[in-house]
């Protein structure tokens, strides 16, 4: 395999795919490559059709993702360092978990920030990814929760972390200064489609974003997802899957269990049975030996975490996030975060652990 990875679709060449498939499909040929789908938001992210001079059980399409062709804005995610994370993930962490996650069919990085991404079409499949509309149903959250907490007890250890992902543990520079500004700006210029709870949270992460970022991190460590809302969840006959690992890193396993159930899942639903869920979530810990978490402690955990949402959706309302064809997702991310920071009584947590 070249060591220059592909940059656009036309580098996606019928010898570059023949290569890449041949070590899980011995005997492939592929004949033709074809643009199906194109767009570019974070990334850039291509629907890619196959066609074959020999298939033997090859995927008809795939998709590719790769960073932004645009140079600042390349730059600007290459410093993130979220693609070499997620192309990582697919290569050295995903074979080990239980957890449904695409298929990975290619997975390399480069040290200048470039990567490539050709995973399963989860879209020909038959999976449902949400366009903000809907959100995972409650009925459908305890299995994710036992996958999360398999994959949580299993990174725990960090002999075992290091062995397998030393990489997630490298901590980046928080842009901390562009967060609060911009955190600044949307609640002075939107503060009439905010709820109160949601602005209170801002103005706290603004004036103390080191101490609130320190409670999202504690409790006990191990390798999480990092960004488990809808939008990154997809329901595959009734099973619920996990992509886009580009935050993968180490930290509390609340951070995941709390964001999955306050943006992952039905409002309605996380309301009538996040207490139930929870609990069922630190059983499943302990039965696999897991750190003890008590259910006060991941309750008031849930309460703190729940926070984070806003740092999570405010960008929806600036640019390049708050264009049309995202807006019904965006608004449906920020109401879910409004609902669970009512709902969970959020500010008052922040103010009785704050010191």
């Amino acid at each position: 395999m070249t060591s220059v990875l592909p940059t656009d679709a036309p580098e996606f060449t019928p010898e570059w795919f023949t290569e890449v498939l041949a070590p899980t499909h011995p005997g492939v040929r592929v004949a033709a490559v074809e643009v199906l789908g194109r767009s570019a938001a974070t990334n850039l992210h291509l629907r890619l059709g196959l066609g074959y001079d020999d298939q033997v059980g090859a995927p008809d399409s795939v998709f590719v993702k790769l960073p932004p062709l645009d140079a600042a804005h390349r730059e600007a995610i290459g410093a993130t360092g979220m693609g070499t994370r997620e192309a990582r993930f697919y290569a050295e962490v995903a074979p080990l978990l239980k957890m449904r996650v695409p298929t990975s069919y290619f997975s390399a990085s480069a040290d200048d920030g470039s990567f490539v991404l050709v995973l399963e079409d989860l879209a020909a499949r038959g999976c449902r990814i949400s366009d903000g509309s809907w959100a995972v149903p409650g009925e459908l959250a305890g299995r994710a929760l036992e996958e999360l907490a398999e994959m949580h007890v299993r990174f725990e250890d960090a002999a075992v972390r290091n062995e397998i992902a030393p990489w997630a543990g490298e901590r980046r520079m928080k842009a901390t200064d562009f967060t609060t500004r911009m955190l600044r700006q949307v609640i002075d210029e939107h503060h009439d489609i905010l709820s109160a709870d949601y602005v209170a949270v801002g103005e706290i992460y603004i004036e103390r974003h080191a101490e609130l970022e320190a409670l999202w991190d504690a409790g006990p460590q191990t390798l999480i997802h990092g960004d488990a809302h809808v939008g990154n969840l997809f329901i595959d006959d009734g099973r619920v899957g996990f992509l886009d690992w580009g935050l993968t890193t180490v930290s509390s396993p609340m951070r995941d269990v709390s964001y999955f159930l306050t943006v992952g899942c039905d409002p309605d639903d996380r309301r009538r049975m996040q207490g139930d869920l929870l609990q069922h979530y630190l059983d499943v810990r302990r039965s696999l030996g897991g750190a003890e978490i008590t259910f006060d402690e991941a309750w008031l955990a849930h309460r703190v975490q729940a926070a984070y949402t806003v740092i999570a959706t405010f960008l929806g309302l600036v640019p390049p996030y708050n264009v049309p064809e995202g807006r019904l997702f965006a608004t449906a991310f920020r109401e879910r975060s409004m609902a669970a920071l009512e709902d969970l009584d959020t500010v008052a947590a922040l103010r009785d652990v704050l010191p």
